[in-house]
């Protein structure tokens, strides 16, 4: 009889450490963002750019948002981030990997010419894989296509 109490006690403390971990509610909740994306690290002013579909083109709106990133860089010389590349799904998952890489290395390039040194800079694509809104319309597919910045 002590021995199933014991198993029903762990049984009953496992599912709520799991029900922390996933989805439960606790304060590390607060560290996500909409979507699957957390929260850039507290303190942080990296912004997001968008882009257009199938596009790796920087406009003058995220020019202006990148210039005001990389000069927090610069009066911030010990941090480094890692620029992530987001697509919407629509694509393949082979190609919006590729689609994610060059706009991750488009930001990258921008950040480099306005002066932030590159190796406090890397890039990652992750596709359509983490979407920020999970939606299946042109608002929603807008809001997946951008750079996010990963503070190191």
């Amino acid at each position: 009889m002590p021995t199933v109490r014991v198993l029903i006690c762990f049984l009953i403390l496992s599912s709520l450490s799991a029900c922390s971990i996933f989805g439960g509610s606790t304060d590390s909740d607060d560290a996500m963002g909409d979507g699957n994306i957390p929260i850039a690290e507290p303190g942080s002013e990296l912004k997001d750019v968008s882009f257009d579909y199938d596009s790796v083109s920087i406009d003058a709106g995220a020019k202006a948002v990148l210039r005001e990133n990389a000069q927090w860089l610069l009066d911030n010389p010990s941090h480094k981030t890692t620029v992530e590349g987001h697509c919407d799904e629509r694509g393949t998952s082979e190609y919006n990997l590729a689609l994610g890489q060059r706009r991750a290395q488009a930001v990258k390039d921008f950040l480099r010419t306005s002066g932030v040194a590159s190796d406090r800079l890397s890039t990652q694509s992750y596709g359509e894989e983490l979407p920020l809104d999970a939606g299946h319309d042109d608002a929603s597919w807008a809001r997946n296509r951008r750079a996010h910045f990963s503070m190191k």
